[in-house]
């Protein structure tokens, strides 16, 4: 008897954990093509990341554990599938003896966080870019998402409430710095570089009985970039104690002790290909991403919520207030982050 059950809280792409017998369990996807119009386009990037980490697995074993996860192939050797109805769906092995927490409750899981996006952008950071398809132009490209925003602020009256006002004067106050890491990629400064492009804590795979990170899960946003767009939405969700989805916006905080446990063992395991100016721009990384997410989610909020799952109508606004809190919160912790950095270089 088969059993499928829903997997994981995604924003994206519907997910199922699908047991075939007691002893096999794979992965099964539908991938949202509004938001990945080119969903072959993951496949192939898929297939070239995952050759290219087992090579270099193989090449400098270690006896820590790391998983890749592997597409399984249809019957007719395809790695998806398309339904009667034009949907994509894609299978891929689960990693067994692993879990994933949604919110960080402990420095030694932020230190196992910073370790796994250390050692994964480690394994890639031979891999040319130039070999991996952009799945999602514009993502992570803040200037872009400002246009976009403006473009559907003109078209929309959005209701003049407290927090709508507060989100309208916190963008109008901070569109100038926005292009901060795009300038510094367009001067030569930042070199384009494989990237996850999603490494929020709960993509981080943790060895079940250890705790230590053994893989990153969600690669379909795997494409060339800049390696602090990962760096600031790891630390963007896993600094925030009370989640993305709390609704007490207000009590959201940046928790400085968890960046430093995730930035010192990110750097232990990156200071392989890190740059010092790679270093002049991370916290600009920190504070970009988490409101790069806010505006995203407070555009998707005056548009209709079309992009990004809701519970309510109210649901994007919400999450943008979030963001925007956490960012203010590392904006008054400039002068520690600054000084944490420094001690780090």
């Amino acid at each position: 008897m088969v059993d499928v059950q829903p997997l994981g809280n995604g924003n994206i792409n519907r997910t199922f954990l699908v047991t075939a017998a007691p002893t096999e369990r794979f992965v099964l996807q539908q991938i949202n093509t509004q938001v990945f119009p080119q969903p072959e386009r993951i496949m192939q990037n898929i297939r070239v990341f995952t050759e290219h980490v087992r090579d270099r697995v193989q090449t400098a074993p270690s006896a820590d554990r790391w998983e890749v996860p592997q597409v399984r192939l249809t019957q007719a050797q395809q790695p998806y599938w398309i339904d009667a109805e034009d949907a994509f769906w894609r299978a891929i092995s689960f990693i067994e003896n692993t879990q994933t927490v949604d919110q960080l409750q402990t420095l030694d899981q932020a230190s196992a966080v910073g370790a796994g996006l250390g050692r994964f952008h480690h394994l890639i950071s031979d891999l040319p870019p130039a070999k991996l398809a952009d799945t999602l132009e514009g993502f992570h490209i803040t200037p872009r998402y400002l246009e976009q925003y403006a473009a559907v602020l003109a078209k929309t009256s959005p209701p003049p409430t407290a927090e709508v006002t507060h989100c309208l004067e916190f963008i109008e106050a901070r569109q100038s710095w926005a292009s901060v890491l795009e300038t510094a990629k367009a001067q030569g400064k930042l070199p384009l570089r494989p990237i996850h492009g999603d490494p929020k804590v709960n993509n981080v795979l943790l060895d079940a009985e250890t705790g230590q990170a053994v893989g990153l899960i969600d690669l379909d946003t795997i494409k060339p970039g800049l390696v602090h767009y990962d760096i600031g939405d790891c630390l963007r969700s896993g600094c925030n104690r009370l989640g993305e989805e709390t609704e007490q916006w207000e009590a959201v905080r940046f928790d400085a002790d968890f960046c430093q446990a995730i930035l010192q063992s990110y750097l232990a395991a990156a200071r392989s290909f890190f740059q010092p100016a790679d270093y002049d721009y991370l916290y600009d990384a920190i504070r970009l991403i988490a409101f790069e997410l806010g505006l995203r989610f407070f555009t998707d909020y005056l548009a209709g919520n079309v992009y990004f799952k809701v519970h309510h109508p109210e649901h994007n606004l919400l999450r943008a207030l979030v963001q925007f809190q956490l960012t203010q919160s590392i904006e008054s912790q400039a002068e520690t982050l600054h000084q944490l950095i420094q001690e780090l270089r």
